[in-house]
């Protein structure tokens, strides 16, 4: 049975037949997109036609003479858009992982197209009347948990879309939405242009001391590929910090490369984005409060498990005044190694992570470049990532080369369930390259469905610093923790169990996506996954037990800055949630929106000017790009590593990595998807109500059971939409 069909017969609706690849399925296994068959001019008309045969879909639903039904009206509307989805999973996976100058034109261009033809469905009377119909019906009817599920968030999200305003609100909400998606996409680009293309250039090797001799010579490859014959050349990473400092001995050029860094997209060059934050961040406001809403952040936290700002605050204001403590500890403690070391000055942010990581090198004897010697990549993903699906939940990989990709490094594995059948389809993107946007992500190219009968294809994306040619691929601890990450997203989309694609795999709250995440984090030190993979890429050797002990020890050291940054970062992103539209219409020139930015920061009580945020607002991306995004979510790493680290604190209680935490862990949360309340899921894996304590011990903010803590969690974050932190 076919609603839309039906509905279409019924209602004497043509609905347009698509031409060109994306017009149907593709033909490879699990229906995996077929890069070599698709080029760029492609994309546009794919866009066009899945938008008209969407919208003809939805006439057919609207005018269907019958009376509204779950099956020709909710199931309909679900199944509708199908040529739309191919075209925007391939898309939007290259615009972010491998873009090009006419891909960001089509971007450009698309976008405000795709805003208006969502909102034409939302926003339309005629298929909420429909839709209303049989919500208000549902005491009467026969459905399933999962039907009822959908049901509820189709009609919350067309009221939350706007279906209850008046006709002139609607228009403006339409206005709004439209002029948002283009501000945010150029935002998104100016971003990225900010950090890819304004590489930091110097002029001598002495600049870059301390650096390995790798690091310097990939530094000369790239200026001489930029034109600058001779120096040396950092790209800019995704954070305001910048992962190479604290090897510089050079204090001038440490400084030069955080500035930098810092001032993305300021000003400072010819990236500016502020006037297009404030902007956003006025429509935001304007849009909230056509919903009666006091603020952004109260209209956009509706469908998140903390549910109001008020939670989420309270939430993160009880840790201010430990951490602010920790800070202003820890700066001491650096300002004495810097007195030590005959420096004539206090820290500063680009001075940090050199001192702190001195401090615990000697305090708890590790040495970041030795501790690299054991993470060779290969190795991490298929003996540590894959042997620990393997253990805990018994999944196997076979690396396939078949398969067209969308850039030659990545790589690809057909993922098989515990019984041996097929479960979908993995890509592994781990390089930085210029065309590619900061951070690390998960996302999918065809979402599990039994309504299609369609298997999961999933791809994470990293930004490992590719090692020069013939050299061992060697990673930092960093991205070892933000593999097992970004895979624990992976694994949250595979074992998806849902009817329904809206509902399936990672499609959840925004405070809660992380969480399934973040907690697999845990087993990258595990003595029995840690054991597998991390061998000496020249001896063999497994690393030592003692360096596993000391990284552990050291887990909670430099608490000020590593989470300090995050908290500041989240604590910002509601100071711009929380903004009234006069508010926001008064940040009318660049200084005002900085002097906006520094106020909020310099309320928190935190030491801003030694540990700013994880991301200043002219490149927050998390918060800026897109519509929603994380915007009034960016606590939502912070919330859930709460749930992560009462979940790990479970494990460890129940035996650890077996196939029966596995198995649990998976039938309570991974194959849940969006389809019940979020409070009820992770009772049922616990037993109980979720427990800040943990969190508060293993960052070392208090005090408590040290052989429950494991390694403090890292980037995460993705696109789902954007998976790392």
């Amino acid at each position: 049975m076919d609603p839309i069909a039906d509905a279409a017969v019924d209602a004497a609706v043509s609905i347009p037949k698509g031409t060109g690849y994306f017009a149907a399925d593709s033909d490879l296994p699990f229906l995996a997109p077929d890069f070599e068959a698709v080029s760029e001019d492609d994309y546009l008309p794919a866009f066009r036609q899945g938008m008209a045969i969407q919208k003809a879909e939805i006439e057919a639903i609207k005018a269907n003479p019958a009376p509204a039904t779950f099956e020709n009206t909710i199931v309909a509307y679900e199944k509708s858009g199908r040529m739309l989805g191919r075209v925007s999973r391939v898309f939007f996976a290259l615009t972010g992982s491998n873009t090009t100058d006419r891909l960001d034109e089509i971007n450009t261009e698309v976008s405000p197209l795709l805003t208006a033809h969502s909102d034409s469905i939302t926003l339309d009377p005629a298929l909420f009347a429909r839709v209303k119909a049989v919500y208000d019906n549902r005491a009467a009817m026969t459905m399933t948990p999962e039907d009822a599920t959908l049901l509820e968030n189709t009609y919350d999200s067309m009221v939350q879309a706007g279906a209850l305003l008046t006709e002139t609100q609607r228009e403006r909400v339409k206005a709004i939405n439209t002029e948002l998606s283009t501000l945010t996409t150029e935002f998104s680009q100016q971003a990225k242009d900010a950090m890819a293309d304004q590489p930091v250039i110097f002029d001598n090797r002495s600049d870059l001391a301390g650096l390995s001799d790798a690091d310097i010579t990939s530094a000369a490859e790239f200026a001489a590929e930029l034109g600058h014959e001779g120096k040396y050349a950092i790209a800019l990473q995704n954070t305001t910090q910048q992962p190479l400092l604290p090897s510089m001995t050079n204090r001038a050029a440490r400084e030069k490369l955080f500035m930098a860094s810092y001032h993305r997209a300021d000003g400072t060059t010819d990236i500016d984005t502020r006037l297009l934050i404030a902007r956003i961040a006025e429509l935001r406001a304007e849009k909230a409060a056509l919903f009666g809403k006091p603020d952004w952040a109260t209209y956009a936290m509706w469908d998140r498990m903390a549910e109001t700002p008020e939670t989420a605050l309270d939430f993160m204001e009880q840790m201010v005044p430990a951490l602010a403590a920790t800070q202003r500890r820890e700066a001491a403690m650096l300002n004495a190694a810097i007195a030590a070391d005959g420096g004539n000055y206090e820290v500063k942010p680009w001075d940090w992570y050199r001192y702190a990581n001195r401090i615990k090198a000697e305090q708890y004897e590790l040495d970041e470049d030795a501790m690299m010697e054991y993470f060779q990549l290969d190795t991490m993903l298929e003996d540590g990532v894959f042997y620990m699906a393997e253990k805990l939940y018994g999944l196997t990989f076979e690396r396939r080369t078949d398969l067209p990709v969308y850039h030659p490094d990545v790589w690809t594995y057909t993922v098989f369930d515990r019984d041996g059948s097929e479960l979908g389809l993995f890509y592994f993107d781990p390089f930085q390259r210029p065309s590619k946007r900061g951070g690390a992500w998960m996302s999918n190219f065809v979402d599990q469905s039994h309504l299609w009968g369609t298997k999961p294809v999933i791809y994470n994306v990293l930004n490992i610093p590719k090692a020069p040619a013939g050299e061992p691929q060697l990673v930092s601890f960093d991205w070892v923790n933000t593999t097992f990450h970004e895979f624990g997203h992976a694994l949250h989309g595979f074992f998806a169990d849902q009817r329904y694609e809206s509902l399936s795999g990672t499609a959840t709250a925004r405070d809660f996506v992380e969480y399934p995440s973040q907690v697999h984090e845990m087993w990258a030190t595990y003595p029995d996954v840690l054991r597998n993979y991390a061998k000496h890429y020249q001896t063999g050797e497994t690393i030592p037990q003692a360096m596993v002990d000391r990284i552990e020890a050291a887990s909670k050291f430099n608490q000020g800055y590593d989470f300090g940054e995050v908290v500041e970062a989240a604590l910002l992103d509601m100071k711009w949630a929380a903004l009234s539209p006069e508010e926001a219409a008064a940040l009318d020139t660049p200084e005002k929106v900085s002097a906006f930015e520094r106020n909020s920061l310099e309320e928190l009580g935190l030491e801003i000017d030694l540990v700013p945020p994880r991301y200043r607002s002219t490149y927050f991306n998390h918060i800026f790009s897109g519509p929603t995004g994380y915007s009034a979510g960016y606590y939502s790493y912070l919330w859930t590593e709460m749930l992560d680290r009462d979940s790990r604190k479970w494990f460890l209680e129940n035996g650890g990595l077996t196939r029966a935490n596995g198995d649990h862990y998976r039938a309570t949360v991974l194959s849940r998807g969006g389809t019940m309340d979020y409070f009820k899921m992770f009772e049922n894996f616990a037993g109980r109500a979720p427990d800040v304590t943990p969190m508060l011990e293993a960052r070392g903010l208090v005090a408590g059971d040290e052989a429950a803590d494991s390694a403090v969690s890292d980037d995460g974050p993705a696109t789902i939409g954007d998976a790392g932190m």
